[in-house]
């Protein structure tokens, strides 16, 4: 290996950082994590790792905030920035989507061209916005409007690397809405789509504008992992191009109302038009899950959506996993199995949040 080999992965202890910290120390690159504050890098299935290297710092920041000592060192060591920090929350202020979302990424663009290495981006299939159809990953900008503050910093800060110029080496990965693992459904934190999952089969929320024909683009975790470890370690392959890291199968409303009426202890929700739904006739308790939780994803439910994966496949060399109805089976299995949904007396419940659809 060269002498500047090791990755530097900002977002390090977050849900997809940590998967992809995994994946590349098990590929035997060294690697530098970034961590704001205190924090532990604990994989999905709960194993902690130990990275090479824990670097604190602040994307906020010019060179993430990092002190002179370790700036210098990681400038001789270093040889991929994977940018993953951002925040994800639908509910942020203006200010945190300003400063985290793009400016965190203006200056990991800044840092990737200071050291001359390339920077593999990790986005969100939604910037997309609240258009319909087939979206191809090399679209961006089709004059889109956007369901929220998240969606529309994500797409700003795609903008300012895929503008950077011909002196920054990029690779951008999207994933989808992040959920738990092919195979088995382990997710080590239950936010984004379970958290109104979990308010409709509990009953909180029985009525929601959408439509029975939108789909959700559902990206199991180690598929979003192993695309974006994959564009690190054939970054050749992946230079200048988008992949986006979504499941092959759109799962429509209908198809996740009939899963879940497979289930005897779950509601089902009704959709109904957004011109028919009315928020003052709903019961006092439906109406505050409604403000507090369900408000966040009625855009998610209007949109007929079906994200292409050609680059991703080509790079992985396999097609994107299977997202279908036995996969959203698998999902609410392991969330029975765990108490996350339907509890048992006494059992302690897992609080979800209203987070969005990327890590």
């Amino acid at each position: 290996m060269s002498l500047r080999d090791t990755v530097l992965v900002t977002g390090a202890s977050g849900l997809v950082g940590a998967e992809v910290v995994a994946r590349l120390a098990a590929a035997g690159l060294p690697i530098a994590a970034l961590l704001h504050k205190d924090s532990s890098i604990v994989r999905n299935d709960g194993t902690v790792l130990e990275p090479g290297t824990s670097v604190s710092g602040d994307i906020r920041l010019p060179g993430f905030g990092m002190p002179d000592r370790d700036v210098e060192d990681l400038a001789e060591r270093v040889g991929f920035l994977v940018h993953s920090a951002a925040t994800t929350a639908f509910n942020a202020a203006a200010a945190d989507y300003e400063e985290l979302n793009v400016l965190g990424t203006a200056h990991a663009i800044e840092l990737a061209r200071e050291w001359d290495v390339p920077l593999i981006h990790i986005s969100t299939a939604y910037v997309c916005g609240s258009r319909g159809g087939t979206v191809g990953e090399d679209e961006l900008d089709a004059g889109q409007a956007f369901a929220n503050g998240y969606e529309e910093s994500k797409f700003r800060a795609e903008q300012l690397v895929r503008s950077a110029g011909p002196d920054l080496k990029w690779a951008v990965v999207r994933p989808g809405i992040v959920t738990g693992a092919t195979g088995t459904g382990v997710i080590r934190d239950y936010k984004n789509l379970y958290s109104v999952v979990k308010h409709i089969v509990e009953g909180k929320l029985r009525t929601l504008p959408g439509r029975y024909d939108a789909t959700l683009g559902l990206a199991p975790i180690d598929h979003v992992a192993d695309v974006i470890a994959a564009a690190v370690l054939d970054f050749d392959s992946a230079a200048g191009r988008t992949l986006h890291a979504v499941g092959r199968d759109a799962l429509s409303l209908r198809e996740i109302s009939d899963v879940f009426a497979e289930y005897p202890s779950f509601e089902v929700a009704t959709f109904v038009p957004e011109t028919s739904f009315a928020e003052a006739a709903l019961a006092e308790a439906e109406r505050k899950s409604y403000r507090r939780v369900g408000s966040h994803y009625t855009s998610y439910f209007q949109r007929r959506l079906a994200f292409d994966t050609t680059h991703a496949d080509i790079l992985l060399g396999r097609p994107s996993p299977a997202t279908g109805k036995e996969y959203l089976r698998v999902l609410l299995d392991y969330c029975l199995e765990t108490g996350y949904l339907g509890a048992l007396p006494g059992d302690p419940v897992v609080p979800g949040e209203f987070d969005g659809p990327a890590r």
